[in-house]
């Protein structure tokens, strides 16, 4: 099965033979916008390599990352709950590839596979607990330890140690001011851990900066698997 996506993965290969025709094999570009709130969701992704950050849009302009999907998944799950629009935007974070399908097939793809329908059941289930963690994590969690879990987890979906960021970038995944951002990341520097210049990130230390992450990083790791 050409498809490195978990979830699609999931799909026997007798299934597989109806649905390969209708995905495409499309780049995602570094702040491509897929949906905006609002927006009809005329595709649904499937990220092989890529990482894209699902934001909440406050009062029209202020954003906070609620959860990113990444090969784990697929981008446009409201769709297979009958819901034709999206409510959060959907912005391509890490750059890479994925596999695009159109709304409509996607849906009638869902009505004939249950393995499909299983499988995007049990995505949802893990969405819907990563955004619930996410929402408590940026509650009762002091920046650093977010942080270093935001970092090991965007890790952990793009499947390399580096990857480009800006303090602009992470002030809106952690909703905490810029200098938030600066006094966390040099933190984080100062111990080792991570390389932060000219807006990329490189993680030096995986097991020092798990140690550093907060507990929410084991649970959010376990509901993505």
């Amino acid at each position: 099965m050409p498809t490195r996506n978990h979830l699609l993965s999931a799909v026997p290969r007798a299934e597989w033979v109806g649905l390969a025709p209708q995905l495409t094999v499309v780049p995602l570009v570094f702040g491509d916008i897929l949906y905006e709130p609002g927006e009809r969701i005329r595709y649904v992704y499937f990220p092989v390599d890529a990482l894209v950050s699902l934001l909440m849009i406050v009062d029209r302009h202020l954003a906070l990352e609620v959860g990113m999907v990444g090969r784990e998944g697929m981008v446009g799950v409201a769709r297979s709950m009958g819901v034709a629009t999206s409510p959060l935007r959907a912005l391509v974070q890490g750059a890479g590839t994925a596999m695009r399908m159109p709304a409509a097939a996607f849906n009638k793809s869902l009505g004939q596979s249950t393995s499909l329908q299983n499988a995007v059941s049990l995505y949802t289930h893990a969405l819907l607990m990563q955004v619930a963690l996410t929402a408590a994590c940026n509650r009762f969690h002091d920046v650093q330890a977010r942080l270093a879990r935001w970092l090991l987890m965007t890790r952990d979906r793009l499947n390399k140690d580096h990857f480009r960021l800006t303090h602009e970038f992470l002030s809106h995944m952690l909703g905490v001011r810029r200098v938030g951002v600066t006094t966390a990341a040099n933190a984080l520097r100062r111990r080792d851990l991570i390389e932060y210049k000219r807006g990329h990130i490189a993680i030096l230390d995986q097991p020092g900066l798990e140690a550093a992450a907060c507990s929410c990083y084991r649970k959010l790791n376990a509901s993505a698997r």
